[in-house]
């Protein structure tokens, strides 16, 4: 049986589509069709009775932010998104959970210089507060004795209720300027194939989610031609970007869509 956290987020939301049924959703609110375990990062660890495996999506933050996510509380985050999935790992272990997922990110390596390899054996290097709880965690859960797996994600994109785009969108279709920007991307639905693909490897540590690298420019010129839109993209950017090296996913089959599955996805967000 699987426990999924942050099922209601933009990262949740693609992994409950995505994964193999019965799935349990643990925080605050029910999904509905789900059977559903109250349980909050700030509280006592979760119910895990009769999990076998745990994927931990839920995280703690300002809204819109992840770096930077601690707002003026910064104990709080940590207390949250630290301490809290500490106590969910430790509960895993105790309770006789045989795999957990984690939902790390790219951000482990952003205080590393520009031009840095990322492999999946760069050892992290951590600058912001979030990516240095990211990198915590995932050592937490490498000395534990069960099946830890962190997914060391790169911005998530795709259609739902919200999507990360929606703001930029209705900013360049009503004309407002736009600032240049460049960074790499991965669909939902990807990161759900992973977390699949993974539940049947018993492979740990580290794996890295990335797909396209992507200019605002590109995207946005992608809007235009959908909508007709009179405003010009902005210009590309200069910013070196450096790419989350994925080797261990596609050795295991994972397959991401690439530039195909965002033009077919981007009306649905237009939509939006």
């Amino acid at each position: 049986m699987i426990a999924l956290t942050g099922a209601t987020g933009l990262l949740g939301r693609f992994l409950l589509d995505g994964l193999p049924g019965p799935v349990i959703t643990l925080g605050r609110r029910p999904v509905t069709g789900h059977a559903h375990r109250p349980w909050d990062l700030t509280g006592p660890a979760a119910d895990l009775t009769g999990v076998t495996t745990l994927i931990h999506a839920a995280f703690s933050h300002v809204p819109g932010r992840y770096r930077g996510g601690e707002g003026d509380d910064p104990d709080g985050f940590l207390n949250a998104n630290l301490d809290g999935t500490r106590r969910l790992f430790d509960a895993a272990a105790k309770d006789g959970v045989h795999r957990v997922q984690f939902l790390s990110s790219r951000a482990v390596f952003d205080g590393h210089p520009s031009g840095h390899a990322l492999t999946e054996h760069t050892q992290p290097n951590a600058a912001s507060l979030y990516g240095q709880v990211k990198a915590r965690a995932e050592a937490h859960l490498t000395a534990l004795p069960l099946i830890g797996q962190s997914l060391r994600a790169t911005g998530v994109y795709g259609p739902g209720p919200t999507h990360k785009w929606q703001d930029l969108f209705a900013d360049y279709l009503s004309g407002k300027p736009i600032p240049p920007r460049r960074g790499t991307e991965v669909h939902g639905a990807d990161l759900a194939q992973a977390c699949r693909l993974l539940l049947n490897s018993d492979q740990t540590g580290a794996f890295h989610i990335s797909d396209i690298l992507l200019d605002r420019h590109d995207l946005l010129t992608e809007v235009q031609t959908r909508t007709g839109c009179p405003h010009r993209p902005p210009p590309r950017s200069d910013r070196q970007v450096d790419a989350l090296i994925c080797t261990r996913l596609p050795a295991l089959g994972w397959q991401p869509g690439g530039m195909d599955l965002l033009r077919a996805d981007l009306p649905k967000m237009l939509e939006q």
